[in-house]
């Protein structure tokens, strides 16, 4: 089999490639439908994008390497694709796009593009013996009808990370870029659960809260989640890209600053009722009995004088603890690390001491934040190697 790409790995960055790639393109998976993460992402409903989505939302040793592609390839352009496919939105929080129906929405809109740019796709298949030709690559295709030879003039590896290895998710793109001499930087998972091997939030299990939870310098404002294994949620999954193993983290249950005032103005009123019943008022019960293992919260609220208030409201607002991991690649959404960005073109993704080698989407060492930002990078990177200098 002659083609102009071989594409191996259907995902979103695979099947966004291949749809825009022009000429005769292969795209391969071991998968026995394309776009599986993007069908459970999102509680089903894809999100799909961020309207706030710029560089600065996104991890990699070079920050600068992501600017190039989404500047090219926006969220609105994406939005304008998904519009002129019919496909309803909405927005949820902080800039999250969502499909109003299903996922399978966005599967659906790719596989028709890729449809009617002629794109052969090979499900429940895997390529092997990859190496470099005169011309462009060869591999072997194997497939449920049989091993086939290929040759390609341009090999693109869009196969993810190591993230939800439920799904299939390996290190191939790892492998492939080993092979051909690429620099691969350290992984880890991103976007996870921090865990505690004591269990600690085990009897508040269930419990959600607004809070700010920082790690390596930088920190979020959304849900925190007591798990039995330890923290989740949105403001956690966030910080844990910024986490090292080993460092602390801090959790601001007061991020507004505003319960030292709210406390004094309730002991006018109420002085008389037991205190943790008056902060029972702006936390969680169950979370207020758990603090109160950790600190003194007993008397009445007259009893409380400023300087205790504004100690407990300190206390509240830096929160420290080492967790003892995290889920790891598990429950992980995205893979931290990568093909060192370093060996590859900004501009189009392709190699540089590899000519016609692409690498593009979670491969490549470029994280983006919880809320649709991975997705654009995907839509995006995989635009600048469709496009940059054309594939076919």
């Amino acid at each position: 089999m002659q083609v102009d790409t071989a594409i191996i790995g259907a995902g979103a960055a695979g099947m966004m490639c291949a749809a825009h790639a022009g000429g005769k393109v292969l795209l391969i998976d071991h998968a026995k439908a394309p776009g599986e993460k993007i069908r459970i992402s999102g509680g089903g409903r894809c999100n799909f994008t961020n309207m706030y989505c710029d560089p600065g939302s996104f991890l990699s040793g070079n920050p600068h390497f992501v600017k190039s592609a989404l500047a090219r390839y926006t969220q609105w352009d994406f939005v304008e694709l998904v519009d002129q496919h019919g496909i309803k939105w909405h927005e949820k929080t902080l800039g999250q796009l969502f499909c109003d129906v299903s996922a399978k929405e966005i599967i659906a809109m790719l596989r028709a593009l890729m449809q009617k740019a002629g794109v052969d796709l090979h499900l429940q298949s895997h390529a092997t013996d990859i190496r470099k030709t005169v011309s462009g690559f060869a591999l072997t295709l194997h497939g449920p009808e049989g091993d086939t030879s290929v040759t390609a003039n341009n090999l693109v590896i869009a196969t993810g990370g190591k993230s939800i290895p439920k799904m299939g998710a390996t290190g191939f793109a790892y492998d492939v870029a080993a092979a051909f001499g690429l620099p691969v930087t350290e992984t880890r998972a991103g976007l996870v659960p921090f865990t505690f091997t004591d269990a600690r939030f085990a009897p508040i299990s269930g419990t959600a809260v607004p809070a700010r939870v920082g790690a390596g310098g930088t920190s979020f404002d959304e849900a925190l989640l007591f798990t039995h294994r330890g923290l989740s949620g949105p403001a956690v999954l966030q910080a844990s890209s910024y986490w090292q193993d080993g460092a602390p983290i801090t959790v601001n249950l007061d991020p507004h600053t505003a319960l030292f005032d709210a406390l004094r103005d309730q002991r006018q009123n109420y002085g008389r009722r037991n205190f943790t019943t008056e902060l029972s008022a702006h936390l969680p019960s169950r979370l207020v009995d758990h603090l109160g293992a950790m600190h003194d919260l007993t008397g009445n609220l007259a009893d409380w004088s400023d300087a205790r208030l504004m100690a407990l409201c300190d206390a509240l607002q830096n929160w420290q603890m080492v967790p003892s991991g995290t889920e790891g690649y598990r429950t992980a959404e995205v893979t931290l690390g990568g093909v060192d960005t370093d060996a590859l073109s900004s501009k189009s993704m392709m190699a540089k001491t590899v000519p016609g080698l692409y690498f593009i989407g979670e491969a490549v060492d470029v994280t983006g934040w919880l809320g649709g930002y991975n997705f654009q990078w995907a839509w995006s990177s995989a635009m600048a190697a469709a496009r940059a200098g054309g594939l076919t």
